[in-house]
């Protein structure tokens, strides 16, 4: 009997927010807020040496919105617009040679849209935070590295790991998937040619999922290109080249079998060396050493400022949890509403204006640039250097050049 999916939280559209403070229905207000959110004293580690407190940040699909990339449940996100979507579940990956085919089918054409895409506005100005000494680790739920890319040098945690790598199921080697991309090109010069007039006719310029949907195609997030009709079953994708030289032990101590066709592409009777996205799929776990480093960074913050999430996934909302357990202020910017915000800000004294927590519904990338702007106007400095979380990864974990 087929294993049952896993049920997709929270696809219907949530409660609207209460604004808090109420001054925060505006620009000017909520900057206001904002910045009072980021300087207050903390209560629970006072210093007398006049350190300014240490901010933690936890991002989600909607700060990427503006660069281009679709969202899951904003009011043009995923979930809304495209209601048969449904993401690829890691047994199924796992599992299913022919859905590996569809998987990369369609990766393989929404890579470009991915690769070509910058951080925007939002992404720099909380590097713009961090050299104002305002900001102090990053935890993203995002995969497209936009992060690492506009701040290299402030400590960020990919939660849900990113697209700019593929990882071996079998050894755990990781390989750049600019290379793995001109790899399906050549496995596949039928799709490349299709793909080439694709790029060609402007169909993956657009932003608008209307647009995209008039010339054929549905765009889904995480570099997903939905094809009606398109057919899948004749993709073809490579094996892990590192399998292939030295296939594998397996469980009981021999070796596993990697075998490829006259053009090197993986072939069905191939017991390893299968390669996926470096990315946490669904019904698969996080790693063991990124939860304790979200969790520590968690631990050792003042207070959190959550930015373009609703914490639909448990793996955000856990540690959103664990701030507000803490009774540590918690800052919400996303446009629609957050899972158990009314948890997150039970008790809140109304009359505070941002020091105790804060929810805010304008877009990121229009309030944290003016929020930059109004701190550097009050000459705020650099106070405090940022604690550095070591997260533990298999191979080459960060590419230079991962999206020049």
């Amino acid at each position: 009997m087929r294993k049952p999916y896993m049920r997709i939280p929270y696809t219907d559209v949530l409660a609207a927010p209460t604004i808090i403070p109420k001054s925060a229905k505006a620009l000017s207000g909520a900057v206001a807020a904002l910045q009072e959110f980021l300087v207050a004293p903390s209560s629970l580690s006072p210093s007398s040496s006049g350190t300014r407190p240490y901010t933690a940040v936890l991002t989600g699909a909607g700060i990427s919105v503006a660069s281009g990339l679709a969202d899951y449940r904003g009011t043009k996100g995923t979930y809304r617009v495209n209601k048969t979507f449904r993401p690829i579940y890691y047994h199924e990956f796992l599992n299913n040679h022919e859905a590996r085919k569809r998987y990369w089918a369609r990766s393989f054409i929404g890579w470009s849209t991915l690769h070509k895409a910058k951080p925007n506005a939002s992404h720099f100005a909380i590097k713009h935070l961090n050299d104002l000494g305002l900001v102090r680790g990053v935890i993203t739920q995002n995969v497209d590295s936009f992060h690492s890319h506009a701040h290299p040098a402030l400590q960020t945690i990919e939660l849900h790991g990113y697209l700019r790598s593929c990882v071996c199921i079998s050894c755990h080697e990781e390989l750049p998937r600019d290379g793995f991309q001109n790899e399906l090109a050549r496995l596949n010069p039928a799709w490349d040619v299709f793909l080439q007039e694709i790029l060609a006719s402007g169909a993956l310029d657009t932003e608008n999922p209307d647009e995209r949907r008039a010339r054929g195609m549905k765009t889904n997030p995480d570099g997903d290109v939905d094809l009606p009709g398109a057919p899948y079953t004749t993709f073809r994708y490579p094996a892990c080249p590192r399998c292939l030289t030295n296939p594998p032990l397996t469980a009981n101590g021999t070796r596993a079998t990697v075998e490829v066709d006259s053009d090197g592409a993986w072939a069905p009777t191939s017991s390893a060396g299968i390669l996926k996205p470096a990315v946490v799929m669904f019904g698969e776990s996080i790693q063991h050493s990124v939860k304790a480093a979200a969790e520590e960074m968690i631990n050792d913050a003042d207070r959190l400022l959550i930015v373009g999430t609703s914490l639909a996934t448990y793996s955000a909302w856990r540690l959103a949890k664990l701030a507000k357990d803490q009774k540590k202020p918690i800052a919400i910017v996303n446009i629609g509403g957050v899972r158990g915000e009314d948890v997150l800000f039970v008790d809140l004294d109304p009359n505070q204006q941002g020091n105790q927590g804060i929810r805010v519904e304008i877009s990121t990338d229009e309030l944290l640039p003016t929020l930059v702007e109004q701190f550097r106007s009050s000459n705020v400095q650099t106070t405090r250097e940022a604690p550095n979380y070591v997260v533990k990864t298999q191979g080459a974990s960060v590419f230079k050049d991962m999206l020049s």
